[in-house]
């Protein structure tokens, strides 16, 4: 074949993608966090949701990494001009530029994950982080030997504050006098991406007889689990489960469904029952858990799971009441 006639086929066989693309019911699209889409943790499960609805039903999406806010806004624009629908803003930090384009495309559908845009158009969901944050402090706790624990937070910002508290709650409710160290990363969004000083900080903790390390730190905790690791500590991952990255040394994982969100903003898109308004999600919801697979069954006892259990159904039913630091920006515990 010519090289001209090769050109052309490639051509020919792009433009059939392109136009079958188009041909989908619907044309959904991602904008992650900055932090990177495999970030084993807040946008990695916004992707598996994502990438799971696209297994379901052969519908493809188109996704973007941002590296900086001003690529937030440009992204978002970007697919709701070539008609992308729904769309989903990945992070709190999107909010402003959702607002903007979202108010410009009044007949497309926008998703953002925590944080709440009041459109008509704009779908938000948001978590009880504080509930599994709770539940993961209460196993820390009963598996600390030290009775010292720690909390590595990526930016300091409320969100974070939020999961700090609930985690130093359920820790004080296993062990009242335990001690807690707590260390945000950064001030700026640059704080959801440094592994080094993740690691830094989580072994500055250990240095201190922390032996139970809980991170919400996006990509830098990753760093915090492997210096927790490699310290031969245990580690509590967040998100995702990320108990499978360092087996045996990751005591459970605060799941946060963000997977569930982006798959069901899809799937309601998909199905044509897609609505706007807020869903705010937390243990009675299936938002928010805790982790156990065969990569940590060996570290929670009976005990520790009979007594997460009973918190568990104590907090749906009203009985255990978790602060919420959003509430009123404090944390008296």
């Amino acid at each position: 074949m010519r090289l001209g006639s090769f050109a052309a086929a490639l051509a020919g066989v792009a433009l059939s993608a392109l136009a079958a693309f188009a041909q989908q019911p619907i044309k959904p699209a991602v904008v992650y966090d900055k932090g990177g889409k495999f970030d084993k943790s807040f946008n990695e499960g916004v992707f598996i949701g994502a990438d799971r609805f696209r297994k379901e039903t052969g519908v493809e999406f188109r996704d973007f990494e941002p590296a900086n806010d001003a690529q937030i806004e440009q992204a978002l624009r970007r697919f709701a001009r070539d008609g992308h629908s729904p769309i989903i803003a990945v992070g709190f930090s999107q909010a402003t530029a959702l607002k903007k384009v979202a108010a410009e495309f009044p007949d497309l559908k926008f998703t953002i994950i925590d944080m709440v845009v009041e459109l008509p158009n704009v779908q938000s969901i948001v978590f009880k982080e504080h509930e599994g944050s709770y539940l993961v402090g209460l196993l820390g706790a009963m598996a600390s030997k030290t009775n010292k624990v720690g909390f590595v937070g990526g930016m300091d910002i409320p969100l974070i504050r939020r999961f700090a508290c609930g985690y130093v709650q359920g820790v004080k409710a296993a062990k009242p006098d335990a001690e807690i160290f707590q260390n945000m990363t950064g001030a700026t969004p640059a704080a959801w991406a440094d592994p080094v000083k993740g690691g830094e900080l989580a072994k500055s903790q250990i240095d201190r007889g922390a032996d139970v390390v809980y991170h919400a730190a996006g990509g830098t905790g990753i760093g915090v689990l492997r210096a927790v690791a490699d310290a031969g500590k245990l580690g509590i991952g967040v998100d995702s489960n990320q108990n499978g990255l360092h087996p045996g040394k990751v005591l459970t994982s605060m799941l946060k469904r963000v997977d569930v969100a982006a798959y069901n903003s899809f799937k309601a898109a998909f199905e044509g029952s897609w609505k706007p308004g807020t869903s705010v999600l937390g243990l009675k919801e299936d938002g928010v858990d805790w982790a156990l697979d065969e990569h940590n069954k060996a570290l929670i006892t009976p005990e520790m799971k009979a007594a997460a259990d009973k918190a568990r159904a104590d907090i749906i039913s009203g009985a255990i009441k978790v602060h919420d630091y959003m509430s009123d920006q404090k944390c008296t515990m």
